[in-house]
């Protein structure tokens, strides 16, 4: 696969990212996850980006503290810089071999600074500390360090649970609060809803008079949802839509540049690389953007520099077509197969009524093996389904029919009759599919490697208004930092 807009690392995965913005230049930092047995120490990896597009590997910042260290695992935190321009990062640390109060490995906050412009990173183990009082030693972690102007102090969020309660509603946004960076004081918690096991990887960020809460959480779903404030202090309230995208995406955190809200999560590998395989902690970098509407709600979808690098038509089907199946299932396909990457642009106009419809990736010549992007207008939502299902036997009633797309590879989202856009990246094994720049789907697709694309209706009618897939361009790179970037990078 071509990396452009994502990004796996050589031998190994991407985990939680850190993304830190500064002079128009992304700095990426990810836990690194090679999957070696026996598990070695977790360390952060740093890329940098202008563009987006490309990634530039920096290699190890933080390394694993070793066998012995509070952190020979260095998991998720943040970055800030202070008035003096050193730039502090808070992690989790944790050894395996060392337990706490809950029988469980301790989850620290620890503290390096850099002074060479994110390059070298120096420890400050006297400033490491663990779980306060009320809650548990085990879940202490991904600190989320940012500046209260109006209180004129650093507030850090933390994920954490409380020490009793029901086990799956201990979940709490803890909170610390210092005056230097270095010594921190508990504070109340920041959000206690009592809802979910844990609210992994917490920010908070200004925009425009709305303030938002981004977390991930694991119980319900195993998803990035968010909520809206108009003061930090809340009360924070849930939007309609609330998942930035869905299960496949995860640990998606945000920095801005230039008005524009970038979210930074990875695509989930899956086990033994198959539609059906469990889906794996890490995976590969995407990049979406967030859009504010009028009343706040975020709409997502992935940025415009990625779609750019699609630039030459490969396939069409003729606008003005109608497909029309009152009581029954009708599809139209490409006459050849899509490339391995290619973006479809697929607007429709939905007639009222209809049961389902979208378009088919990776299609057999006759439509019915390969993916199928499904919006279901009675139920709101948008899935991803697959033909042939994982079969349990030889026999023809042996499959799984009972599962009426793929499991968790559901997006909601508002289907009202009328014009419709879905907006698909396949590269490779990754997919990005989008619902009116609104509603994004990412996912990975192993079985079907190659096929056409099409468009189908069921119990229903649509008019394609647009049907043009468009394969990888060149992509010049040609932003004012560009010689800059090489030089940070190569330094």
């Amino acid at each position: 696969m071509n990396q452009r807009g994502f990004y796996t690392p050589a031998g190994a995965w991407v985990g939680d990212l850190i993304p830190w913005q500064e002079d128009g230049v992304f700095h990426l930092f990810y836990l690194h996850e090679t999957r070696r047995v026996p598990a070695e120490g977790m360390p952060w990896h740093h890329l940098v980006s202008d563009d987006l597009v490309e990634f530039h590997e920096r290699g190890e910042a933080i390394a694993s503290g070793g066998p012995d260290a509070t952190d020979l695992n260095i998991y998720t935190g943040s970055i800030v810089r202070d008035d003096a321009g050193v730039h502090h990062a808070f992690y989790t640390g944790q050894n395996p071999a060392r337990t706490g109060a809950d029988g469980r490995p301790l989850q620290l906050v620890q503290h390096a600074t850099s002074s060479d412009g994110l390059r070298t990173w120096r420890r400050h183990p006297e400033h490491t500390f663990g779980a306060t009082a009320g809650y548990e030693t085990g879940d202490w972690r991904d600190p989320f360090v940012f500046r209260d102007h109006d209180a004129g102090l650093w507030r850090m969020l933390v994920t954490a649970r409380h020490a009793d309660g029901p086990e799956r509603r201990r979940g709490v946004i803890a909170q610390c609060v210092s005056h230097d960076l270095s010594t921190w004081e508990p504070a109340e918690p920041f959000w206690d809803p009592r809802r979910y096991i844990a609210h992994e990887c917490p920010e908070v960020f200004e925009w425009n008079g709305w303030w938002y809460l981004v977390y991930s959480e694991f119980s319900e779903a195993f998803t990035t949802r968010y909520r809206m404030a108009r003061s930090l202090h809340g009360p924070w309230t849930t939007p309609a839509h609330d998942t930035i995208d869905g299960r496949a995406y995860y640990a998606a955190k945000s920095a801005a540049r230039d008005g524009r809200r970038f979210f930074f999560g990875w695509i989930a590998s899956r086990e033994g690389s198959t539609d059906d395989g469990p889906w794996q902690w890490a995976g590969t970098l995407s990049v979406l953007e967030a859009t504010q509407r009028a009343d706040g709600t975020l709409a997502f979808h992935p940025t415009a520099e990625l779609r750019e690098t699609f630039g030459t038509t490969a396939a069409t089907l003729p606008a003005g077509t109608v497909l029309r199946a009152p009581d029954g299932y009708t599809d139209l396909l490409t006459t050849t197969d899509a490339p391995d990457e290619v973006r479809l642009v697929a607007r429709f106009d939905v007639a009222e009524g209809t049961t389902e419809c979208g378009v088919l990736l990776r299609a057999s010549a006759d439509g019915d093996e390969g993916y199928a992007l499904r919006l279901e207008p009675r139920r709101g939502r948008l899935v991803l389904d697959r033909w042939p299902r994982r079969t349990t036997g030889t026999e023809q009633w042996q499959i799984s029919g009972d599962v009426p797309y793929a499991v968790e590879l559901e997006r909601p989202c508002t289907l009202a009759p009328g014009e419709h856009v879905l907006d698909v990246v396949l590269a490779g094994e990754l997919l990005v599919a989008t619902l009116d720049d609104a509603t994004v789907l990412s996912t990975r697709v192993h079985d079907h490697t190659t096929g056409r694309l099409g468009v189908f209706v069921g119990e229903g009618a649509l008019t394609i208004l647009e049907f043009a897939a468009h394969s990888r361009g060149d992509h010049p790179r040609t932003t004012a930092t560009q010689g800059d970037l090489r030089a940070a990078v190569t330094a």
